[in-house]
């Protein structure tokens, strides 16, 4: 598939916004630690993915009913599902000036994950931070996708190749409406 970028500009892929806020205090420490023991973009970006995999848990697998969007407040409050994990390995990517697109499957919800742009490569390489039980087998991989899911067209099941330099809308509000992550599971969009 090919992936396409929603502005030809690369710089949005590098900016900051209300989810992806990459400025944020929090945020800065989680780079400063992660960097600490990655001496290149490459070993930092499979530092950030791995931290966003396994450190913050997926909110559904944990049971936790708090709802985050912000990427700040997934890594403070250390939960967060698919889309929030994305928008703080996305941040976390950014913050180090490496480009981090967002990405999205179709599945009976819309799944959320990210991409990457590493320097010297010319192509973006798609990787999913969802964690857990249900995507324990998500690897950061530059060779080949190794996602949480593969999709099956013959079930309707849609990867959508456009990479977003923000939040989805209809992602971003159902995140913003939701009190908690029982009302989150009825606002999930289920198609973009």
């Amino acid at each position: 598939m090919e992936l396409i970028q929603d502005t030809p500009d690369l710089a949005a892929y590098l900016a900051a916004d209300d989810a992806i806020d990459h400025e944020h205090p929090v945020v800065r420490r989680t780079v400063a630690m992660l960097s600490a023991d990655a001496p290149d973009a490459y070993a930092y970006a499979e530092a950030a993915f791995t931290f966003v995999r396994d450190a913050i848990p997926h909110s559904v697998d944990s049971g936790d009913p708090r709802v985050t969007w912000r990427a700040s407040d997934v890594l403070e409050a250390r939960t967060g599902i698919c889309y929030a994990k994305s928008h703080a390995l996305v941040a976390l990517l950014r913050a180090r000036g490496i480009p981090a697109a967002l990405c999205y499957q179709k599945f009976e919800a819309v799944h959320g994950l990210i991409a990457l742009k590493l320097p010297g490569r010319e192509r973006w390489v798609r990787q999913d931070a969802r964690g857990g039980e249900a995507g324990a087998g998500a690897q950061f991989r530059l060779d080949r996708e190794q996602l949480a899911f593969a999709v099956r067209p013959e079930f309707n099941e849609v990867d959508y190749p456009v990479l977003f330099a923000e939040p989805h809308p209809a992602v971003l509000q159902c995140l913003r409406d939701a009190v908690d992550r029982p009302r989150l599971a009825q606002l999930l969009p289920t198609a973009l």
